[in-house]
């Protein structure tokens, strides 16, 4: 399967063969298996054609299988090149098991940009399968076992081409639709969730043309056959409900400000008693109280908890430090950033504790804690 392009940072694992556009070409080990298995299933269709025996079968239907994964790595660097020329820079161009794809260190910044990096992949194909049924028909002799590998790289190519088109993530079909939708809507997460059903749609009805075709003509599917339907139908199914979720997350992230996740805050100096810390979160009606240090950095949080076990008539006599938690250096973000923007701050911040303070100004406004943010990108 070629042609899914993917916004994932994470180099991903396998061997090297060189750089395009500033990133590695890598054959992932996964596709040494894909390699063996799609040997072995054409090399009896080989057989066939050729009439012949022994292992000229295997070695043509290898030679096949390389000419049909080379012409994934042209598909994926077309996907790599158009986006560089866009502005957006590839990761890294991979190879596996289900053909490739292309990673991103970020996503594309606008629909178009997303839409013709989507379509250079299929078109790509498209031209190759055009390119090798020229070559077939007036480049090579007729009824030559050259002519039949290049026949069928036409119409492999021809295939992955018009089968990514289909308009379904995680196809590049589903890419372009979930730009168009972004761009009617302006709202590339909606495009997301579109695409992504779309595509859950588009896995269901693979497996249902591969397996449920054949009974309507009295003929019965091969387990290989069953098989592969299973496979790329849950290959399908999967990369669409990513879409789907990243949808949702995405809006939610997008929704994220200091407003949704952090609590209200007061604060407090060092010498300060609990009973005045309780006076003035109660002014202020809210529960959390930073104790600042003498230089005004955050540098504790009042343990509610800890603080409720002190009777009423020992909180004057209770300093406001010895039922409160450290702040470690660093526990701080910008509480005017939202968004995506927000979500890496407090990701940045929470590496030195589960608890932040929240700066507006140079001034503690809130408190967010790590948990509240899982729970507001859930809801």
């Amino acid at each position: 399967m070629a042609g899914v392009s993917a916004s994932r940072p994470e180099r991903p694992s396998g061997w090297v063969l060189g750089h395009v556009a500033g990133a590695p070409v890598v054959l992932a080990p996964s596709w040494l298996l894909a390699a063996v298995v799609l040997t072995l299933v054409f090399a009896p269709s080989v057989r066939t054609w050729t009439g012949g025996g022994g292992a000229l079968p295997y070695v043509v239907a290898l030679v096949f299988v390389v000419l049909l994964f080379a012409s994934v790595l042209v598909h994926e660097l077309a996907h790599g090149l158009v986006a560089k020329a866009r502005g957006q820079q590839p990761h890294a161009f991979v190879l596996t098991l289900w053909g490739g794809h292309t990673t991103f260190g970020g996503a594309a910044p606008t629909p178009g940009t997303s839409a013709l990096v989507a379509v250079v992949g299929p078109v790509a194909n498209l031209v190759l399968a055009g390119a090798f049924l020229l070559v077939a028909d007036h480049g090579v002799p007729d009824a030559t076992l050259l002519q039949t590998v290049l026949y069928a790289g036409a119409v492999a190519n021809g295939f992955v081409g018009l089968f990514n088109l289909v308009p379904g993530l995680p196809l590049d079909g589903g890419r372009i639709l979930e730009a168009a939708v972004w761009a009617v809507t302006r709202d590339r997460h909606r495009g997301s969730v579109v695409a992504g059903w779309t595509g859950r749609v588009v896995a269901v009805g693979v497996v249902l043309v591969v397996l449920v075709r054949p009974w309507t003509t009295g003929a019965t599917p091969s387990l290989v056959t069953v098989v592969w339907a299973a496979l790329i139908g849950a290959f399908l199914w999967s990369g669409a409900s990513a879409a789907v979720r990243a949808g949702r997350s995405g809006r939610a992230v997008e929704a994220l400000t200091l407003h949704t996740v952090g609590r209200p805050a007061v604060v407090v100096g060092a010498q300060a008693s609990l009973a005045q810390a309780r006076a003035v979160a109660a002014a202020a009606q809210t529960a959390e109280v930073v104790v600042l240090a003498p230089d005004g950095r955050p540098a504790a949080y009042v343990d509610t908890e800890a603080a409720t076990r002190v009777p009423a008539d020992l909180a004057a006599t209770t300093n406001v430090v010895a039922v409160s938690t450290p702040l470690p250096v660093g526990a701080v973000v910008d509480g005017a950033l939202t968004g995506d923007a927000l979500l890496r701050a407090l990701s940045a911040a929470s590496a030195n504790g589960p608890v932040i303070a929240a700066l507006v100004d140079g001034r503690v406004v809130a408190l967010v804690r790590t948990s509240d943010v899982v729970a507001a990108l859930r809801r």
